[in-house]
């Protein structure tokens, strides 16, 4: 794998506060302002969300390649993101990421593994790794 990568995506105003944000073969996602700024637009996504999401996801998928490397045997993932936005020294900015994941696992060895590799996997994570935002690590290992 080399060690440089590019990830484009284009964005087209369609209207007030709304977009459209597309990538050749991807489906296209409307964003807009949230809700909670003059002329946001509530119940689409927007650069807010998809901050969060960008950690939750890359989390997850960071979650997934190190567990099957560790052969860590669970039945679930699902992980909630959230974001405080705050003003600091006159400047909006998303200061912390707060990330919840929920790992069911099928035994207590299994327990303290998941745990283990959920930790490794927030270090790892090059999306967190590349924020400025405090990311704080709150998972739920849950034994079924």
């Amino acid at each position: 794998m080399e060690d440089i990568h590019y990830y484009t995506t284009t964005v087209a105003w369609k209207n007030g506060r709304i977009g459209e944000l597309t990538e050749p073969g991807f489906p296209a996602i409307e964003v807009a302002t949230p809700p909670e700024f003059p002329g946001g637009v509530p119940n689409i996504w927007s650069p807010e969300h998809l901050y969060v999401a960008s950690a939750v996801v890359c989390l997850m998928t960071t979650f997934l390649a190190i567990a099957e490397n560790s052969k860590l045997s669970f039945s679930a993932f699902a992980c909630k993101g959230k974001g405080k936005l705050e003003k600091i020294d006159r400047t909006f900015l998303i200061s912390e990421i707060e990330l919840i994941p929920e790992i069911s696992v099928p035994d207590e060895h299994s327990k303290e593994r998941a745990l283990k590799i959920i930790e490794k996997s927030e270090r790892a994570c090059l999306i967190s790794n590349s924020m400025k935002s405090e990311i704080i690590l709150k998972p739920e290992i849950r034994v079924l």
